[in-house]
């Protein structure tokens, strides 16, 4: 699993009705995307839940590497680009993914985390695949996942929720459309 995404911060004063029209226009282009576990189109309005921008943020779990490549240099990114200008794209690598019981995404938590100089690799990672496991056993949760960067050495904890109280710390974002043909392909538990 590798994770992805990608922030469009928009001004103070957009629309970001303009948006939520293009991903109810747009969204179903990657419903049955090969190689994609899921990709959560993610919004957050300043104001609204804490948060000090407006931002359109997509966060993928891919299953394959050939999926992700083909997205972004085959086509399936760049219409982004030429609307928004060429964001920078983050990855990460899978350390763990775990499914909870909630049925409709409504909401997304992503929490970015540096990996200390002094931590035990080892035991920091298992940690991390045990918080996702935690995490989506929480009321309302739908999934899971954490992933690492070992170039900027950072965790990224990313969890989906029915409702806007999540049990996860970190930027909170409304979830406009789910597009996941593979996520019940997702390797579930600690991914190595």
């Amino acid at each position: 699993m590798h994770a992805m995404q990608y922030e469009v911060t928009l001004p103070a004063d957009y629309d970001t009705g303009i948006i939520r029209a293009r991903v109810d226009r747009l969204g179903q282009l990657l419903d049955d995307w090969e190689g994609l576990g899921l990709k959560a189109y993610l919004l957050r309005e300043r104001g609204v839940h804490g948060s000090p921008v407006n931002q359109y943020a997509p966060f993928y779990l891919w299953r394959t590497v050939e999926g992700m490549n083909r997205f972004l240099w085959g086509g399936g990114f760049q219409r982004l680009a030429e609307d928004f200008g060429r964001p920078a794209v983050r990855q990460w690598t899978g350390l763990g993914y775990a499914e909870g019981t909630g049925t409709r995404a409504a909401f997304a938590v992503r929490h970015r985390q540096p990996v200390p100089e002094s931590a035990d690799l080892s035991s920091l990672m298992e940690e991390a695949v045990g918080a996702a496991e935690r995490l989506a056993a929480e009321d309302g949760a739908v999934l899971a996942a954490t992933a690492a960067d070992p170039h900027r050495w950072e965790l990224v904890h990313f969890s989906l929720w029915e409702h806007d109280t999540p049990k996860a710390e970190g930027d909170l974002y409304r979830v406009l459309h789910l597009s996941a043909p593979g996520r019940d392909r997702l390797p579930r538990g600690r991914h190595w």
